[in-house]
């Protein structure tokens, strides 16, 4: 059986909430910065607990924006999520701002990522730091899903389905049982493989069953559900069993 690497999402700007999702043994932790409030200055804080922790720091982007990019890999994040991409320039875009010329167009700083500027640090990470960044697109659209080959033939680690917005943009959302996403997550799942690149799935309820279920399917890396819904689930539970 494929054995999936396992991450969360975090939509609460809590550092206990950080470091109890690392010590718990998810590989990574995707801080959301495109339906939360976090700011980027509370990103760092999430991203400095994350990695001392001994997860990996990634980060959701709320756009396609490269000054957001440059600041939080200058934070530290050692991945980025590019939500709604729907084309390869939207990626290119992203793919630029991640690198430091002449690959890309980032620019330069002294901040956590570069060791505040220590020669060994800034050294090591003007060298090797960027091309260290992991590259998610998130698939989400009707439209995404016709250039998809195109989306992966970019120089990016892989991508993640964004299932509600996905669904949505096929006039079902929330149904992921519904014929039309079943085809689009194959056709999909064939691309990211002929490009040899990571699948990834953002399962949203906390479900483990279905952990087993993804991984049959394809998915090798899984974001097991998000702060709130696992909050909210383990809070009702008193009051569902008192009711059975």
């Amino acid at each position: 059986m494929n054995t999936p690497s396992i991450g969360t999402w975090l939509s609460l700007p809590n550092e206990s909430i950080a470091e109890i999702f690392s010590n718990a043994g998810y590989e990574w932790v995707v801080i959301d910065l495109e339906h939360s409030s976090i700011s980027i200055s509370q990103a760092e804080s999430l991203i400095r607990t994350i990695d001392l922790a001994g997860s990996k720091p990634f980060i959701r982007l709320s756009g396609h924006d490269p000054s957001q990019i440059k600041r939080v890999l200058d934070a530290g994040a050692k991945g980025i999520l590019a939500p709604m991409i729907e084309n390869a320039q939207q990626i290119k875009t992203v793919i630029d701002a991640c690198h430091y010329p002449p690959v890309g167009n980032r620019g330069m700083g002294l901040a956590r990522a570069q060791g505040y500027g220590t020669e060994k640090q800034k050294n090591y990470y003007i060298k090797n730091g960027c091309s260290e960044i992991e590259i998610f697109a998130q698939i989400e659209s009707v439209e995404a899903v016709k250039n998809v080959t195109s989306i992966f033939s970019e120089a990016i680690d892989g991508y993640f389905i964004g299932p509600y917005d996905l669904s949505a943009s096929m006039g079902t959302p929330g149904d992921f049982k519904n014929e039309s996403f079943k085809n689009a997550e194959n056709i999909i799942l064939k691309a990211a493989q002929d490009a040899k690149i990571k699948s990834g799935y953002h399962l949203v309820e906390p479900n483990v069953d279905e952990i087993t279920t993804l991984s049959d399917f394809g998915y090798n890396m899984i974001a097991f559900s998000v702060d709130i819904r696992m909050l909210d689930q383990l809070a009702r539970e008193p009051f569902q069993k008192s009711h059975d």
